[in-house]
């Protein structure tokens, strides 16, 4: 008998993945929260933006996944990186809301890498960034065997969970399941993990825009 598809431990069921929403920051903060500057430097501010993000995300068709971009924020400071990145992550997990996101980021180094990496070690997460014209890579806490099945994934753009331990090695299928329940990777009904930076890369053929 095949073995069923594990969920993450919150209980939240697998779920069905489209295309990627693209949520450009820089043009959200001007055209919906009316700020002149496309700077995050107060907690307020920050705040307020990760309330759009999730207020366009929720009311929008389409796939799991947000690719959040940031090339059009100037400056973001520690405060509001916790707020928009480390918000968003944290109240992803939320198995109560009604609306399921995976949340990807996209910006430039030396803008914002800095201040994403030291507030997700701080909260203990991790998230899939593309920084400065680099390729999607981890950013936060996460284990040698983590990144590494992240990194395999990433490659084969998907891996079955049947074949994670052939692919992976002894313990794969287990490192699979992890960056799943933290929302670094989606699985389907059917066992089937996806790489989320598969479908963010480059915003996202055919990918929602949201402004």
């Amino acid at each position: 008998m095949a073995e069923s598809a594990p969920s993450p431990s919150d209980g939240t069921p697998a779920v069905a993945l489209g295309e990627a929403l693209t949520v450009d920051v820089g043009r959200l903060m001007s055209d919906r929260l009316g700020l002149s500057q496309s700077d995050l430097i107060t907690r307020p501010t920050g705040r307020a933006v990760r309330e759009a993000i999730e207020a366009c995300t929720a009311g929008a068709s389409g796939g799991t996944v947000a690719l959040v971009e940031l090339s059009g924020v100037r400056v973001m400071d520690f405060s509001c990186a916790d707020e928009v990145v480390a918000g968003l992550l944290l109240r992803s997990r939320d198995s109560s809301r009604s609306v399921l996101r995976y949340f990807i980021f996209r910006g430039c180094e030396h803008l914002h890498g800095h201040a994403v990496a030291e507030v997700l070690s701080r909260r203990g997460l991790a998230a899939a960034c593309a920084f400065g014209g680099r390729p999607f890579h981890l950013v936060g806490e996460v284990s040698d065997g983590q990144r590494a099945a992240w990194l395999a994934l990433e490659e084969r753009r998907r891996i079955a969970l049947g074949e994670a331990t052939t692919l992976l090695g002894p313990g794969g299928r287990a490192r699979l399941v992890e960056i799943c329940e933290m929302r670094l990777a989606h699985m389907n009904s059917g066992g089937q993990v996806r790489a989320l930076s598969r479908i963010g890369r480059g915003g996202g053929d055919g990918a929602a825009r949201i402004a």
